[in-house]
């Protein structure tokens, strides 16, 4: 990587440590889950009948809204899995940030400015608001 401009390289390493921390949360979560150390919000048996279920038939019988709803029961094994999900899938977000400073450092206004919109197009989507009402 030492070949590599400041901005695409603090981006790399941010993303690898990234990616890291989520996998060794995503490993320990399904060990709790599969393991039965912390309990799930759906036990395991019911899990592959949910699977062929439409969506709105699984969140009823789950008791578990459209959305962030999962993130209140963090508690639960199955939840954390999806949090360290949540996690590998918004890692590029700080990434993201961490080449905004470089693209700004370096007098990158362009690249800086499409890393912002990246950023906020991630963000927006994350949130929910542009979901439609099914």
């Amino acid at each position: 990587m030492t070949d590599l401009p400041d901005a695409p390289k603090r981006y790399a390493t941010w993303l690898l440590w990234g990616t890291r921390v989520g996998l060794v949360l995503l490993v320990i979560a399904f060990i709790a889950y599969a393991g039965g150390f912390l309990a799930p919000h759906v036990p395991i048996e019911r899990t592959a009948a949910l699977w062929g279920q439409p969506a709105a038939a699984m969140l009823q019988d789950t008791g578990l809204r459209a959305g962030w709803d999962w993130a209140r029961h963090l508690p639960r094994s199955d939840m954390l899995s999806l949090a360290a999900i949540a996690l590998l899938a918004s890692c590029s977000i700080p990434c993201l940030a961490v080449a905004i400073a470089s693209f700004a450092h370096g007098r990158e206004s362009l690249l800086a400015w499409i890393c912002v919109i990246q950023i906020a197009i991630l963000v927006l989507a994350a949130s929910g608001v542009l979901a439609g009402t099914h």
